[in-house]
């Protein structure tokens, strides 16, 4: 048994009937090199002989009782694989688009809280003899730096390379045990207080000598205006994805001389603005995204959440993609100076110090008022760039073609852009709901018009 981090217990508890905090993770694999058939019934096998690999996904968070402390997590003993393979089969003809529907049917339910909250969901019959494995897991498990991780660790060829955890069920915790793991939590809160108090107070004065020698704007929460994006979120989801390869956000990378998380968000801007003229609500300010950006980047971390994050501007009142990239490396520069002040772990000792209970509170009451559609959003956007694996994965004899992620979606920022490298491609996903975004695909060819003019400017 163990007790939550407060950032993982934050994930769990933010959770609504309209804001799922599952991610998804999608595997695209080409079959045809199997020896045998990849039937329903060696499916398991072969996952079964993988969890080792994976021990997060045999194991189940328990809430303490009354969100007194953080909730606990054990492995799980009526773990039982069946309980989270679904199978389903894609409209004809089984391209992209098609895998895209079946995805946001997914999306669109959250997971079940009495078992480890994953589940899989075979899509069959998708052309050229394709499978694609559609992974939906809460965030309160993994954050993307941890799921890369998990990913790669699973499918690493070598075992010698390969991190195992042996599977170790126990009984439930009985309320007595779980008061103990809570009083055992508000102990360490009250550890922590004086040193978030000190990192705070010196993060804040030394921030200010930071920003005193900027030039960049440094953009606030609610800086951004009110989009077609933010309002308050339905239940259901919309999904699409779009190929890009990566010499071209690599050419625009050496080009310009930013970072490629830059240039990632420059193509954003430039593909919202795009689709915000379209409808005729662009706004003469900048979109603003919060940006994750991780705080530990252990390369056999499987689990949890150490994260922080950046506001920045996707610059969408910018035309010239050059102007943009050059104006959003700028104030991500300087972001992040600002930001190593306060160290990389206040944000999670922070979330420590709150009671678990509370951090559902904002979220179910932003929810239930759908305040969303009346105030201006926090950020305008949640946009994240993280680096797949670089080299082609197997799965038993199949060849992994594509890597999909994307993160969710909250009340009043619906719109989550996410972007996976696999190999030499680029895969950006967009997930919204019917209300933030009823058509994903309009937004998604945005993007790949967006990419086609950068080939000419970069």
């Amino acid at each position: 048994m163990k007790v939550m981090s407060g950032l993982d217990a934050r994930f769990f508890y933010s959770e609504t009937r309209t804001a799922h905090m599952h991610t998804m993770k999608v595997v695209v694999v080409d079959i045809t090199g199997r020896d045998e058939p990849l039937s329903r019934e060696v499916l398991p096998l072969v996952i079964e002989q993988r969890l080792e690999r994976m021990p997060v996904l045999r194991r189940r968070i328990v809430p303490t009782p009354h969100g007194l402390g953080n909730p606990v997590i054990v492995d799980d003993p009526d773990f039982k694989i069946a309980n989270h393979l679904r199978y389903v089969l894609a409209p004809a003809p089984g391209g992209p688009h098609d895998l895209d529907t079946v995805i946001s049917q997914v999306a669109s339910n959250p997971l079940r809280r009495d078992r480890p909250l994953w589940e899989l969901t075979v899509v069959e019959g998708l052309e050229h003899d394709r499978v694609a494995f559609v992974m939906k897991i809460h965030h309160a498990l993994a954050d993307g730096v941890a799921s890369v991780s998990l990913l790669e660790n699973a499918f690493v060829t070598n075992d010698d390379e390969a991190v195992s955890e042996p599977f170790n069920p126990a009984p439930i915790p009985t309320k007595r045990e779980l008061y103990r793991a809570a009083a055992s939590s508000a102990r360490h809160a009250a550890r922590t207080l004086p040193k978030v108090v000190k990192r705070t107070y010196s993060g804040v004065r030394e921030s200010r000598a930071v920003k005193k020698t900027l030039s960049a704007p440094l953009p606030g929460p609610f800086a951004g205006p009110r989009t077609p994006f933010n309002v308050a979120l339905t239940a259901d989801r919309t999904f699409a994805s779009v190929e890009i390869p990566m010499t071209d956000l690599l050419d625009a990378k050496r080009t310009s001389g930013a970072t490629l998380n830059a240039v990632f968000l420059a193509l954003c801007g430039g593909a919202i603005r795009q689709y915000l003229e379209r409808m005729g609500e662009l706004p003469s300010g900048t979109l603003i995204a919060s940006v994750p950006m991780a705080t530990r980047t252990d390369k056999h971390r499987l689990y949890g959440n150490h994260v922080d994050n950046l506001f920045l501007p996707i610059r969408s009142d910018l035309a010239d993609p050059k102007e943009r990239v050059a104006a959003i490396h700028q104030t991500a520069v300087a972001a992040r100076k600002v930001r190593e002040k306060f160290g990389p772990d206040l944000f999670e000792w922070r979330s420590g110090l709150v009671p678990a209970s509370m951090h559902g509170v904002l979220p179910q009451m932003w929810g239930a008022t759908r305040l969303a559609n009346r105030l201006r959003p926090p950020v305008n956007l949640i946009a994240s760039c993280v680096r797949g694996p670089r080299e082609r994965l197997e799965v038993d004899g199949g060849a992994m073609t594509s890597l999909i992620s994307s993160g969710p979606i909250l009340e009043g920022m619906g719109l989550n852009i996410t972007a996976w490298s696999y190999a030499d491609t680029m895969v950006v996903s967009l997930l919204g709901c019917s209300a933030s975004l009823p058509d994903a695909q309009l937004l998604a060819d945005d993007i790949r018009h967006e990419s086609e003019i950068w080939s000419s400017q970069f």
